[in-house]
């Protein structure tokens, strides 16, 4: 079953359960990976739909943080529960150390030697790591161990 089929399936089962909540989020999921498939007028695979899900989730703690600071805790709180309702669709998370193993195989392989090795690095990594890790986190990774 690819992702976008269990995102279907999900999406019948919440509307028999009458989750208002659960199926706005997944009608909204299923809208984007549509979007993007008028766009580039093509069927996605299941790695490409694994991106936007990361997208949007990335999107949604972004606004949850605004609206913190804008002192709006209650749509903090919508944000979140999205989040969660997107997080199903993603991969088990890697672990700091499995993390830290991938980014010494992917700068042996590129022969990483400094920072402006960077992008070859992350370049690697990316298909391994894509909704398994904050991208960000491990950059700051890559950077600090290609900066020493």
């Amino acid at each position: 079953m690819t992702l976008r089929e269990r995102i279907q399936e999900d999406m019948k089962s919440a509307m028999r359960a009458r989750e208002a909540e659960r199926l706005g989020t997944i009608r909204m999921l299923l809208a984007a990976i549509k979007q993007r498939e008028i766009d580039e007028r093509r069927e996605l695979d299941d790695a490409e739909a694994l991106r936007i899900v990361d997208k949007l989730i990335k999107q949604r703690k972004d606004s949850a943080s605004q609206f913190i600071a804008g002192g709006r805790p209650d749509l903090a709180e919508k944000e979140e529960s999205e989040i969660s309702f997107l997080a199903v669709y993603l991969p088990e998370a890697l672990s700091p150390g499995e993390i830290d193993g991938l980014i010494s195989e992917a700068m042996t392989a590129v022969a990483a030697s400094g920072p402006k090795d960077m992008g070859k690095v992350l370049t690697f990594l990316r298909p391994q790591m894509q909704g398994r890790a904050d991208m960000a986190v491990v950059a700051d990774k890559v950077k600090a161990r290609l900066g020493s």
